[in-house]
């Protein structure tokens, strides 16, 4: 898509947020069929440079995306932050209950924690300020009850990062998922900070470079700090939703693979063969939220290479049902199963809240694949598909502001 949005100018950040639809309703309308095309006319016309206008360029940037333009997007958002760095969603009441500061990083769209899903239809008030490399932050900063790092741990929000945590120490509210929390949720960190939890299985991961990948000529990855026997699981350093991830069973397959990535580094970890008794895989997402676990998803597929919306659950009455099932008796089943491994893991991670894809070994074990604080919790399912969703979804998301104001008095009383 062409982008046609004017260059802002060169002014101060205005210190007032501004109004934005947001990512959660935007999205909706996409998911829903919507025609954004007219929605981008309607707000390109809006913008018009001010900072007061600023979210309408916020919302340009989304919708670019939304329609397949991720660079034009993410132009118009680079442009629109050096002018504005914050933004209020819509809020249910007029006069909110709470009010939450999110702090988030210059990213893609879902590259920060998708919080409007969490709170849209509560009384809690969203403020999400960005935090710009070479920016400092807001003095005074906005008005708040809490706040909470939507930032993710990511190689371009190390900067965002690194600057809230200057910060973190003497942050005047309540402050969730703390920077250095952050910080230990790439892969290989997860690793070791995971590994011999009772009844917790995470595989050994490892940074490899091209050269040692290709020097594997016996079967065997090496990189002077591990040994992993094929067949082994590949993908590039920051990679999601299966981009660059590969099964290689045979040194063989190294030189193909290398020739079609560019990238420099790679996570390396063993394969584990998590297939049920039926031959089938399956994989569950679980929301961490105040310390307590809960059902978000559950793909199944006959692939190891699994996730949500290449399972094809749309079209499979019987997944759905048995989606439904993990659902319904979580409490009883999957997380009483694995209830100590979720709080061993839960311990050792110390974030308030965060998302975990994990399956069962063959021996019973929770198996984690990774954890982070932005994959996306939302109820934008069909209802006439998934009729069991909804009401879960709504557990999750009245857990996450429960605990908004739970904390918020915790600090009061204190």
């Amino acid at each position: 898509m062409t982008a046609t949005v004017s260059e802002p100018p060169a002014v101060v950040p205005s210190p007032l947020p501004s109004e934005r639809i947001g990512v959660a309703r935007l999205a909706t309308m996409a998911y829903g069929g919507q025609d954004l095309t007219a929605v981008w006319d309607r707000l390109a016309a809006q913008y018009n440079g001010d900072p007061q206008t600023a979210g309408a360029g916020m919302d340009l940037s989304v919708v670019a995306q939304l329609l397949g333009d991720q660079p034009a997007g993410l132009e118009i958002q680079h442009r629109v932050l050096q002018q504005q760095r914050l933004y209020r969603s819509p809020c249910r009441v007029p006069q909110p209950r709470l009010r939450l500061l999110a702090l988030a990083a210059e990213l893609e769209m879902g590259g920060n924690t998708p919080i409007e899903y969490l709170t849209q239809d509560s009384e809690v008030e969203l403020t999400t300020l960005y935090i710009v490399p070479g920016l400092p932050l807001p003095d005074p900063l906005p008005a708040h009850d809490i706040a909470i790092v939507a930032a993710p741990d990511d190689p371009r929000s190390q900067a965002a990062l690194d600057e809230l945590e200057r910060h973190a120490a003497v942050w005047p509210r309540p402050l969730l998922n703390r920077p250095g929390r952050i910080r230990q949720m790439d892969r290989d960190r997860l690793y070791r900070l995971l590994n011999g939890i009772p009844g917790l299985r995470i595989p050994a991961t490892f940074r490899f470079d091209r050269r040692e990948l290709a020097a594997a000529a016996d079967g065997v990855l090496r990189n002077g700090e591990a040994e992993i026997a094929l067949p082994a699981i590949i993908r590039p350093l920051g990679s999601h939703a299966g981009k660059g991830l590969v099964k290689i069973e045979s040194p063989q397959q190294i030189g193909p693979y290398l020739a079609q990535r560019p990238e420099s580094a790679f996570f390396v970890s063993p394969y584990i063969d998590y297939a049920g008794a039926d031959g089938l895989f399956r994989k569950y997402r679980v929301v961490c939220v105040d310390g307590r676990p809960y059902a978000c998803h559950m793909a199944i597929l006959d692939k190891w290479n699994i996730w949500y919306l290449n399972a094809g659950m749309t079209s499979s009455d019987d997944k759905r049902r048995q989606e439904a099932e993990f659902m319904a008796n979580f409490d009883d089943g999957f997380g009483r199963r694995h209830a100590a491994a979720f709080a061993g893991m839960i311990g050792r991670l110390g974030l308030d809240y965060f998302m975990v894809d994990c399956a069962e070994t063959k021996t019973g074990e929770l198996l984690v694949f990774e954890a982070d604080n932005t994959a996306i919790v939302h109820d934008m399912d069909p209802p006439d598909v998934f009729p069991y969703k909804a009401a879960q979804m709504r557990k999750i998301f009245d857990a996450f502001v429960a605990m908004l104001y739970a904390r918020t008095r915790q600090a009061e009383a204190a």
